[in-house]
């Protein structure tokens, strides 16, 4: 017997306990988890509170993970929360062969688990939905997340002009700045006036595409800053479900407002994004800030997570 985090009721923090080793069903395969994320997915599907419904517990949280099949160093992705059957947060888990991705030797298996879905989000958001193309200027909210950081740094591999990032904190300000941005702005305001001007100061003319985690002011205030035609990508609203935009705002620039989310990927074309995240990470030109825990340090982790008192990326190390 060996360990997993158990979550037995929505809502409350998943606990270490003893896990037998699963047995593989048909088209499933063994995963010996390696390192596997605590993601704002995890921690939404936990709370009952997600689209996907109250999830049938107890399970094992973790939507995403990586591990090895047969000493091969993959990523792969579950369900967990969102319909039944475990995650990726214990010694050992069955996954569908199917979304399990080989990764490049050698590769830091923990920073890939770190970037994760995330990176798969601001490659396709920008790429596939956003179609981002050499030479263009790119706003990115949210630079101070993991999302964020991964779009800027993705954007300049494919070759953005310019890439103006956005983010709250000071300390999300730094790391936008790290991951390569051209100037960041400080979104501590909520003054949509304030934040466009300051938007509009940031930017090179007007911009192409805005990359829009956030939705609310941040965004609104941002659109300015986009040229007639330009490219608005949601894939979030944590800074709110409604955002000021105007009916005059979209209709004066012809602006493509559209929607994004992982969901909407097949399996093909999540393991394309995620080949193709892994090989930027293998080439050093994609990294994020993260920091490990053990399986008993999960909960206090988790706890931290859902109060918004931990910001960088936690991932759980496999003993």
């Amino acid at each position: 017997m060996t360990w997993a985090l158990s979550l037995h009721t929505p809502g409350e923090l998943p606990k270490v306990v003893g896990w037998d080793e699963p047995a593989p069903g048909p088209g499933e395969v063994l995963v010996h988890v390696t390192a596997a994320p605590i993601s704002a997915l995890d921690l939404l599907c936990a709370s009952g509170t997600s689209y996907f419904g109250v999830p049938a517990t107890p399970y094992v949280p973790g939507v995403q993970g990586v591990g090895t099949v047969a000493g091969r160093t993959v990523w792969f992705s579950t369900t967990a929360g969102m319909r039944p059957g475990n995650g990726s947060m214990a010694a050992t888990v069955a996954v569908a062969e199917d979304d399990v991705v080989p990764l490049p030797e050698g590769i830091d298996p923990v920073l890939v688990a770190a970037l994760g879905f995330s990176a798969v989000a601001a490659q396709m958001a920008m790429t596939w939905r956003g179609e981002l193309t050499e030479g263009e200027q790119v706003i990115v909210l949210g630079a101070g997340g993991v999302v964020g950081q991964s779009a800027v740094q993705l954007a300049r591999v494919a070759g953005a002009r310019r890439v103006v990032a956005a983010a709250r904190s000071a300390n999300g300000q730094a790391r936008a700045a790290k991951a390569g941005a051209d100037a960041v702005v400080a979104l501590d305001t909520s003054d949509v006036d304030e934040l466009a001007a300051r938007f509009a100061s940031a930017v090179d003319g007007p911009a192409d595409l805005l990359l829009d985690p956030l939705f609310g002011v941040p965004a609104a205030a941002a659109a300015r800053s986009l040229r007639a035609g330009g490219r608005w990508v949601n894939l979030g609203g944590s800074a709110g479900e409604t955002s000021p935009v105007t009916s005059a705002l979209l209709r004066s620039k012809s602006l493509r407002l559209l929607g994004y989310t992982n969901n909407e990927l097949t399996r093909q074309q999540r393991a394309d994004a995620m080949g193709v995240v892994a090989a930027r990470v293998a080439e050093g030109a994609l990294t994020v800030p993260h920091e490990t825990v053990t399986p008993a340090e999960v909960p206090a982790a988790w706890a931290d997570h859902v109060a918004g008192t931990r910001e960088l990326r936690t991932v759980l190390v496999s003993g």
